[in-house]
């Protein structure tokens, strides 16, 4: 079994990983494991909302099981730091239906 395709590169950058379940969490990438389990600090939650901005809910220190990981993509700090995430309005992500 491969350990994530890819993963090694992005150990200490900041990711943002999308969940079966919808959320959208953002962190730095401390490890991960053969299961694809994932290990972030300095996390957060943002949560998507259409009639107000992007709440970010502080979590620190996150595990996030493999089997409930949709997406990993490496976030670009500077364009990030830029986003006015209170005036940013979108849907919440739906649930992935397998």
């Amino acid at each position: 079994m491969s350990t994530g395709p890819g993963l090694e590169s992005l150990v200490d950058q900041t990711i943002s990983v999308i969940t079966n379940d919808g959320r959208n969490i953002v962190g730095i990438l401390k490890g991960f494991d053969q299961a694809t389990n994932i290990i972030l600090d300095e996390s957060h939650e943002r949560v998507y909302s259409t009639k107000e901005g992007v709440q970010q809910l502080v979590l620190g220190l996150y595990i996030i099981r493999g089997d409930n990981i949709s997406v990993v993509g490496e976030l670009d700090e500077e364009l990030d730091a830029n986003l006015d995430l209170s005036k940013l309005r979108a849907h919440p992500l739906k649930p992935v239906i397998h």
